[in-house]
């Protein structure tokens, strides 16, 4: 039996970047007069950047970037007052129901309390984003999780394993009795540089992905009558890992 899920955020707990992400981005361009849209397509080349900040400036660093922000001081101002109107659209996104959860998410999360599991998240998203995504679960389950470690709290983004070694300090459990649910190749590289076994779910823009080294790949979790993972199964996928 593991002791300890950890999810990522996005592509996990909701499938966000398509329809969330790359939307809120988009609406918080228009709110700045900037003429800019990231299409479906070019959205998906974008991710291969960790981040919101850094795929902005990433994206202006290659396209241009506006008028009123050449010196360097005047790109982070603009960087930091983006990404705080891009964070709050997607918050209201979330909280309007625009964003559900994804299938079987909410199931694994009840057989992991009933069964006394640990629970914590792993993401580059802002930390109001991610709490707002964790209202979607409700209060009960909501305070289960043990702790959030999001948006800059390490100074080196997924696939830089910075991130889970923090969970596995926060956890203070050996990795064979942990278990992280991600969906992209970035945080399976992550992951596993922690050295914990990872399962995939594939979302809108990984499906592709070269996920080598993952426990299990599945398209969702699922909920019935197509349940692909069960907590169980983590726990026999998990100890096979280790053994």
């Amino acid at each position: 039996m593991i002791k300890a899920l950890i999810f990522d955020c996005d592509g996990v707990l909701v499938d966000t970047e398509r329809d969330g992400h790359r939307v809120a981005f988009n609406r918080a361009f228009e709110q700045f007069n900037i003429d800019a849209h990231w299409d479906v397509e070019l959205y998906g080349r974008l991710l291969q950047v960790a981040g919101g900040k850094e795929r902005m400036r990433a994206w202006f660093d290659e396209a241009g970037w506006p008028a009123n922000a050449r010196t360097d001081e005047e790109k982070d101002a603009l960087i930091k007052a983006l990404h705080a109107s891009k964070t709050a659209i997607g918050a209201e996104m979330v909280a309007g129901g625009e964003l559900p959860l994804r299938p079987g998410i909410s199931r694994i999360v009840d057989e992991a309390i009933a069964a006394g599991v640990r629970l914590g998240v792993c993401t580059t998203s802002n930390p109001g984003f991610i709490d707002a995504v964790l209202d979607l679960f409700g209060p009960e389950r909501k305070a289960k999780f043990e702790f959030v470690h999001a948006g800059d709290v390490v100074s080196r983004k997924k696939p830089d394993p910075e991130i889970y070694e923090l969970a596995k300090a926060s956890l203070g459990l050996p990795t064979r009795e942990c278990l992280v649910i991600e969906d992209s190749r970035n945080g399976l590289l992550a992951a596993l540089g922690a050295g914990l076994p990872t399962l995939i779910t594939t979302s809108t823009y990984t499906a592709d992905e070269d996920f080598t080294g993952a426990v299990r790949v599945v398209p969702e979790l699922g909920d019935e009558p197509t349940v692909n993972v069960r907590l169980a199964d983590l726990g026999e996928l998990a100890a096979a890992t280790a053994a």
